[in-house]
């Protein structure tokens, strides 16, 4: 089997978790902060605590979070036919 089906499968796989934690994220604020009244809502920034906790704070803390796998944890890997792909690890170190 070639490797880069292993390293791609493995990011695919990250990939999903990140995502499947940022539904999550979004699900726990959206409904366990929203679930309230409008009167008890607290605002930050002008919008509902929810709301912010959510989508904005959400998607900078998600965003930092994908910057940081695809830096460390992803592998570049050539699309090309190589014959020397064993190689490709020992070049990531």
């Amino acid at each position: 089997m070639d490797p880069r089906f292993k390293i791609s499968n493995r990011e695919a796989l990250m990939g999903i978790g990140l995502a499947v934690l940022n539904f999550i994220w979004w699900y726990a604020f959206s409904y366990g902060l929203g679930g309230k009244p409008v009167k008890e809502y607290h605002y930050i920034w002008g919008l509902p605590a929810w709301f912010f906790y959510s989508c904005v704070a959400g998607f900078i803390v998600f965003s930092i979070l994908v910057y940081i796998m695809v830096k460390f944890f992803f592998t570049e890997v050539p699309f090309e036919d190589v014959p020397d792909l064993e190689n490709l690890k020992e070049e990531k170190r």
